[in-house]
């Protein structure tokens, strides 16, 4: 999946190049993207969790964000998604559970006057449990619904047209939750995404 990510990413980039002129993000402008995700987990468990060998699948969803330029070089943007992830063990599937991660940047962009414009980021996430399916033994596993935790971010917009652009853009997420079961507390499970996102985008 990175790979033909990464490809993909590569061969709009030549494109691009090839017959694009540049259009320049200014101070005041708003860049508007819809991305695909592929969002893999990097799982980690403490207490029986880790006993159990409880993991997280990959899941691939649909994205918008939205950038704010407070100067040239420096943007605001704001990520909105969801995604729906199955939760593993060595006793079998827990069940399925949705997060909603809107996360917060302030970026760097390096080139903003160039046709390739590659940019960094650090912010912070909040994300929400909800819609939790989880069992274990018949027994609902009761979750901390509520995560804050900092954001990694590097991208590159690449013109394609006047004002439109496509975007490569990866993320690291740092998210966690605690569970119980029965009220015995089962232990910490942390989801550390790596998030990879192909897109197009426009400047307003």
């Amino acid at each position: 999946m990175k790979k033909n990510v990464m490809r993909a990413a590569m061969g709009l980039a030549l494109l691009a190049l090839a017959c694009s002129s540049p259009v320049h993000a200014d101070q005041g402008d708003v860049l508007a993207r819809v991305r695909m995700l592929s969002v893999e987990p990097d799982s980690s468990t403490s207490g029986a969790l880790s006993s159990l060998g409880v993991g997280v699948n990959n899941s691939l969803t649909p994205e918008a964000d939205f950038t704010y330029m407070a100067t040239k070089h420096i943007g605001l943007e704001l990520i909105l998604a969801t995604t729906r992830h199955t939760v593993t063990s060595n006793i079998g599937t827990l069940g399925r559970v949705n997060l909603l991660p809107p996360t917060l940047t302030v970026q760097w962009h390096f080139n903003p006057e160039g046709k390739i414009r590659p940019y960094a980021g650090v912010g912070m996430n909040y994300t929400l449990f909800y819609n939790s399916g989880l069992q274990a033994g018949g027994q609902q596993v009761a979750i901390d619904n509520h995560s804050f935790g900092p954001a990694l971010q590097a991208g590159i917009d690449v013109q394609v047209a006047k004002n439109v652009f496509v975007n490569f853009d990866v993320k690291k997420l740092y998210i966690k939750t605690s569970a119980s079961l029965g009220g015995t507390s089962l232990g910490t499970l942390k989801i550390n995404p790596l998030i990879i996102g192909l897109g197009v985008g426009m400047k307003f």
